[in-house]
């Protein structure tokens, strides 16, 4: 009996086996591009609800076979390309055909919509993306000037070398910026003339995220979290595939390259890229002329290998980037200094994952960063000050099977950091080790037109100098959000979110002291500040219909103990920099951010858009640096593979202003882009040219801190082209 056991169990697995490969449904398309259908290969298809991935043929066609009944979402993946994702729903027996037509990066309007209905559905969570077609097109490579134009996005800069993006008015560590979801391990956070070292020209696209999503990566970030996607792939691809991009403009005579190669065998990919960017000073509009010392040089690159099993895989990458600019010139000074910063960055990552539809979690995934940063800060010919920052880092995250109306995932991240500064610039005396533990989740429930976000992380901060007359802190807090959304008409939804925050105060809140260029004050911290604790709702409406599509939030935030910087109205006599102190008091942030798209005709679509942030502290004192109300409108006159967009933009002044701050003046300027696409097989070409400012408006930045001596660039012109090969 014992010997008939295996032979009876083998016939019963194989007959079952093949009956659900009568019984069970299947998916399979065509993959094709533009106008002319042009078959793609090569395209990952990818299964979410069971990690099931497969890719087109020569042909451009795809199949699944052997699928229990049931609703899946499908989704394509080649860089270069916007994602696509439809929902089917399969019955058994049946054989479905689901055809994408998928569109190169900064050419058409990223749109998931579903197999049955054409109606583009928005989405849930409050994520902004470029992609990188449209990061080439902009005038500058910094990341806050990348992002400038973003709704509700304004930059923080000093000079074109070092921007920063601010979000619905915050700034510093209220703002969390990721390579991958993992800390870039800069210094950007803490300082107004410290630039971000991600590499733009190199990334496939990046995120503007708000809302509950936010907790999965930090805490304290109240306004958002910026995170740059590198587009590294999670399967091997056979083949080579690449791309390399260049551009050229003026004023300042600026120009950019970039190229990377992907190319797999079998199991292996590796990987590659490298950068350069370098422009001179640039001028302002009217009759200002240039701008002094506002150069830029950078340059950069990545390699990386890995292997890809059938559900498991390990990858290990090395980047660098290098670059130096200069802060723009006092030319109010009788012998002002020319200061510039040159800042290095290396970082090591692993990453490895598994993935099975069997088990409880779809997706795991482990990442091991380890991050190098150093800048110095030099006064004519000589370094004045030298800043190290090394961070470590430990991240998982659990993707959860989907099960009936749930889905979601949950992680962890440990994180290290050891500070220090040398020099006539040296903030706090002596090193400061740095670490935290954060556990994290976010839960979605959908049933039928409604759903709901839930999100919470609990996190551990604690500072560490060694400086023996600093005190050490702890700090512990939990944050959570829940969002719901209902679906109540066609094409349209409503959102209605709540936050609660627990920010720990950062490390130059709690122990700098001393005179800062990046903030023009002397700077006093405060060693007894408190936790900051946030509260805020988020109401958004979203319409999406063939001749229209929009988007309207409104937001409120009210935050106990929030941290700022107030100036005593002493002047140090060393440094003559104004004294300021960290103190701590109510505030609350309330806005409003509005897009719009109207088709008009076949080739022509009204583009409208506009945003506004008030901010002050409990007693009415408007708070330092808030963007002022912004309006966009403009057209987008397409046809075929062929764009052209006009736009004017206008920004109020802004005369709310903190004790010492001065007042800006409002402008309007007038900008052009125009961008052409060629398909061959295996080749896309993109030429874009991005006319800016045309009126040369002399304007200022009323979000920067050398706002009064460093105006906006004038009118120029920004050429750029991009060939990828897939």
């Amino acid at each position: 009996m014992k010997n008939l056991i295996f032979p009876i169990f083998a016939i019963i697995v194989f007959a079952a086996s093949a009956f659900s490969q009568q019984t069970g449904g299947s998916v399979s398309g065509t993959v094709t591009y533009g106008p002319d259908k042009a078959v793609v290969h090569n395209v990952s298809i990818r299964i979410k609800e069971l990690e099931r991935v497969t890719a087109t043929d020569e042909l451009g066609t795809y199949r699944f076979t052997g699928l229990a009944a049931g609703t899946y979402s499908l989704t394509t993946h080649i860089q270069g390309f916007k994602d696509v994702t439809k929902t089917v729903v399969v019955h058994t027996g049946e054989t479905l055909t689901v055809d994408f037509d998928i569109q190169l990066a900064g050419v058409a309007a990223d749109v998931s919509v579903s197999a049955d209905d054409a109606t583009p559905q928005v989405a849930f969570s409050n994520v902004n993306t470029l992609d990188s077609a449209q990061i080439t097109a902009r005038p500058a490579t910094g990341l806050g000037d990348v992002l400038a134009g973003e709704a509700g996005v304004a930059k923080r800069s000093a000079g074109p070398g070092a921007s920063r993006p601010v979000i619905r008015g915050f700034d510093g560590d209220r703002v969390k910026v990721t390579t991958d979801g993992v800390s870039v391990g800069s210094l950007g956070a803490q300082s107004g003339d410290h630039a971000e070292p991600v590499d733009t020209l190199s990334v496939e696209r990046i995120e503007v995220i708000k809302g509950p999503e936010t907790l999965l990566y930090s805490s304290g970030a109240i306004g958002g979290v910026v995170n740059a996607v590198s587009g590294r792939e999670e399967e091997a691809h056979p083949g080579l595939r690449g791309y390399f991009s260049t551009s050229g403009g003026a004023p300042g005579l600026s120009a950019t390259a970039a190229g990377g190669i992907q190319y797999g065998y079998k199991n292996w990919l590796v990987w590659g890229n490298a950068n350069g960017q370098r422009s001179d000073a640039y001028s302002a509009g009217g009759r200002w002329g240039k701008v002094l010392n506002t150069f830029t040089r950078s340059a950069g690159g990545t390699v990386g290998l890995g292997y890809y099993g059938e559900k498991a895989f390990i990858n290990a990458s090395f980047s660098y980037v290098q670059n130096r600019y200069g802060i723009p010139l006092d030319i109010r000074e009788a012998a002002p200094e020319l200061r510039s910063l040159r800042m290095h960055r290396n970082d090591t990552r692993f990453s490895f994952g598994y993935n099975d539809g069997a088990l409880p979690f779809s997706k795991i995934r482990f990442t091991v960063d380890l991050s190098r940063y150093r800048h110095q800060e030099i006064a004519d010919t000589a370094v004045g000050t030298t800043f190290r920052n090394d961070t470590n880092s430990v991240r998982g995250i659990f993707e959860q099977k989907p099960y009936k109306m749930l889905n979601g995932k949950f992680g962890f991240e440990f994180s290290g950091r050891d500070f220090s500064t040398v020099g006539e610039e040296m903030l706090i005396n002596g090193p400061v080790k740095e670490g935290s533990f954060a556990g994290f989740a976010f839960e979605e429930l959908k049933f039928g037109r409604y759903g709901l976000e839930f999100a919470g992380r609990l996190e551990h901060r604690r500072y560490d100098p060694r400086n023996e007359f600093l005190p050490d802190r702890r700090f512990s807090g939990l944050s959570g959000a829940v969002s719901a959304k209902y679906d109540g008409w066609k094409g349209g939804r409503f959102v209605a979110s709540y936050k609660h925050s627990y920010r720990p105060p950062a490390l130059d809140e709690l122990y700098n002291h001393g005179p800062h260029d990046g903030t023009l004050a002397f700077e006093i911290g405060n060693d007894a500040l408190k936790p900051e604790i946030g509260d805020g709702i988020d109401l958004s409406f979203s319409q999406t219909s063939e001749r229209v599509r929009g988007d309207a939030s409104f937001y409120y935030y009210r935050l106990q103990d929030y941290v700022f910087l107030a100036p005593t109205g002493d002047i140090d006599a060393d440094s003559g920099f104004p004294i300021a102190r960290y103190l701590q008091g109510t505030s609350r942030f309330s806005g409003l951010e509005l897009q719009g798209q109207v088709k008009l005709t076949k080739f022509v679509d009204l583009l409208a858009g506009a945003d506004y942030v008030n901010a002050e502290l409990s007693n009415g004192t408007p708070l330092p640096r808030i963007p002022p109300l912004r309006g966009r409108i403009g057209l987008d006159v397409h046809y075929n593979a062929f764009s052209l967009k006009p736009e004017f933009v206008a920004v109020t002044r802004q005369d709310r202003t903190f004790t010492g701050e001065t007042s800006t003046a409002g402008y309007g300027i007038v900008n052009l882009t125009a961008s052409y696409v060629i398909v061959k097989k295996h080749l896309a070409h993109m030429f874009s040219i991005n006319a800016f400012n045309l009126n040369n408006k002399l304007y200022f930045n009323h979000v920067s801190f050398i706002k009064d001596i460093s105006p906006e660039i004038g009118h120029g012109v920004k050429v750029s082209y991009t060939v990828r090969y897939f």
